[in-house]
């Protein structure tokens, strides 16, 4: 897939399901008398049940950081930690890296894991029978592509194992975020003979699977709603692990939880938009921010002569983007701490290197991203007499099965039809699934989407625009947009301070054009135990970080 550099996996505004599934609770039984071991259970609520637990297969890694682990691990802000390398060394060109794995390191079922286990992981992930749809993080990998597309052997992949602890990886080209990328599960090995030993029961339920990580799956059956984590005696670094077990149950209805976590057998628990207002004053109140960004897509090869002459047209699209009041959409609407963004790539990303600035703050461009009523005003009269009409109906694809999008594609209509006159918004609100479907096949005037970032770098989200990239669902093809990203990813991709400039360029330019308009930036609020310490959350890639979790 070669969406975004994805997310995304996290396609639409529902993706937040996916990424919220990735936590869970579990109803401990009445009555029953604590233990030692029990006081060390983290019990955690999920929206959704788990679809796969394959590596290669999977749509989403959220919590799979705790049971699989690659090269490195993610801690605090997003910092790289050591995982099963001891060490690891670059090449001068950027395009080699040499991995040294732990010595005796062992597979939860005590078979050692060694770095063929990497090489053949990422061989099946590429196969192309395996429709990995994470395949395109692997882009920039010595034959990445080929492979995947069925022209180049899996074996030409550039990753190999000249020794038992050693993995060497061939890159075409430097990738400045590489070393981020071997944090994501995605890049985690697979034991070949427990994938040829169940076949097609490998990854079907948890007993069908082996771990690398601090903890090891139990009770998952590929469709039910309950599901644990165990601390796993085989891992490398099992005393730094204080949980010995970490309980998941589907629980659908914030409420529910909230309930459930007032009768202390939840530890953490999401909260709604309305609840986040009751319980801002509340010792046990949490934000956990993440990189995501909700925005509209737009169609620029709608089906609809008209409509296509309009989502094509600069002022049309600058106008919409000038008439949504965002600081009244999160303050007001979603309440929750949801933030205003300032271009497309979310704030507490990135940050450079050299100033230390944020991202979000360099890619800010006056008169885009604003409420600016007036102006929105003279651009929509402008584009109206550009395109050769007085009025203009578009329709908005949207989602009907969370909380949120219901909310937003209702104020979106109210605002735009009050801002600027002659446009009438349709509202087409449907699943997710379906809504998906539709905006693949391009089935759209307007589409609320969402992205979440994959790993802490711009490009995350940047590389969405691109004309190649799945996730473009409107078909957005720009070549000063595309040269810009393909300096950063090529004859830039080695000279930080440089690449750096052209990823901001990008993002200023599609501040300017428009062709994706960012509404804001999702924060997400719970109630979590005071006893509960040491959870580190992630704005971006595997977001939940348990291994030094404990409950004191």
């Amino acid at each position: 897939m070669r969406h975004y550099f994805l997310h995304r996996r996290i396609r639409l505004v529902s993706m937040i399901t996916v990424l919220l599934a990735m936590m869970a609770l579990v109803l401990t039984a009445c009555g029953k008398q604590s233990t030692s071991s029990d006081k060390q259970t983290l019990k955690l609520s999920a929206q959704a049940p788990l679809d796969t637990i394959d590596l290669s297969k999977a749509t989403g890694y959220g919590q799979t950081g705790n049971v699989f682990e690659s090269f490195y691990r993610l801690g605090k802000s997003g910092t790289l930690t050591p995982g099963l390398a001891k060490s690891a060394t670059v090449s001068a060109d950027g395009k080699t890296y040499t991995f040294h794995l732990r010595p005796g390191l062992k597979w939860s079922n005590g078979d050692a894991l060694t770095a063929k286990d990497f090489v053949y992981s990422w061989r099946r992930t590429l196969t192309p029978s395996t429709k990995s749809q994470y395949a395109y993080l692997f882009d920039g990998i010595k034959n990445a592509d080929q492979v995947n597309a069925g022209k180049a052997p899996v074996k030409s992949l550039g990753i190999s194992a000249p020794t038992k602890t050693t993995v060497v990886v061939q890159l075409d080209k430097p990738i400045a975020y590489f070393k981020l990328l071997m944090a994501y599960p995605l890049f985690a090995p697979q034991n070949q003979r427990v994938v040829e030993k169940y076949g097609k029961k490998y990854a079907t339920t948890s007993k069908y699977m082996v771990y690398s990580g601090p903890f090891k799956m139990e009770g998952w059956n590929g469709t039910g709603n309950k599901w644990q984590f165990v601390k796993n005696n085989q891992y490398w670094d099992k005393k730094a692990v204080k949980l010995n077990k970490i309980t998941y149950q589907v629980i659908g209805n914030n409420t529910t939880g909230v309930e459930i976590f007032d009768q202390k057998k939840l530890s953490l628990t999401l909260l709604s938009n309305q609840q986040v207002k009751n319980y801002r004053d509340d010792s046990r109140f949490r934000q956990y921010p993440y990189s995501y960004m909700t925005y509209l897509k737009w169609n620029f090869r709608d089906s609809n002569a008209t409509n296509n002459k309009a989502t094509n047209n600069v002022n049309i699209r600058q106008a919409v983007a000038l008439s949504v009041n965002r600081a009244q959409l999160t303050e007001k609407v979603l309440g929750d701490g949801s933030r205003v963004p300032t271009g497309f790539v979310p704030g507490g990303l990135a940050k450079d290197a050299r100033t230390k600035q944020d991202f979000a703050s360099e890619q800010k461009v006056a008169h885009t991203v604003a409420y600016e009523p007036q102006l929105a005003k003279k651009k929509f009269a402008t584009g109206l007499k550009e395109v050769g009409i007085k009025k203009l109906t578009l329709t908005l694809l949207s989602t009907d099965d969370d909380g949120t999008s219901p909310m937003v594609a209702q104020y979106l209509k109210s605002q735009l039809e009050k801002n600027l006159p002659g446009l009438t918004i349709n509202i087409h609100s449907i699943p997710s699934k379906a809504a998906d479907q539709q905006g693949q096949k391009g089935e759209f005037d307007i589409m609320l989407s969402g992205w979440g970032g994959d790993f802490n770098d711009p490009i995350t989200f940047l590389q969405i625009p691109q004309s190649n990239t799945a996730y473009n669902y409107g078909k957005w093809s720009d070549s000063k947009y595309d040269d810009l990203i393909e300096r950063a990813q090529n004859a830039d991709a080695n000279e930080p301070a440089k690449r750096w400039q052209d990823l901001i360029q990008a993002s200023q330019y599609l501040n300017r054009v428009q062709s994706f308009t960012p509404l804001y930036q999702a924060n997400y609020a719970y109630l979590q135990q005071n006893d509960v310490h040491g959870i580190i959350h992630n704005t971006a890639g595997t977001q939940w970080n348990f291994k030094y979790t404990s409950i004191k």
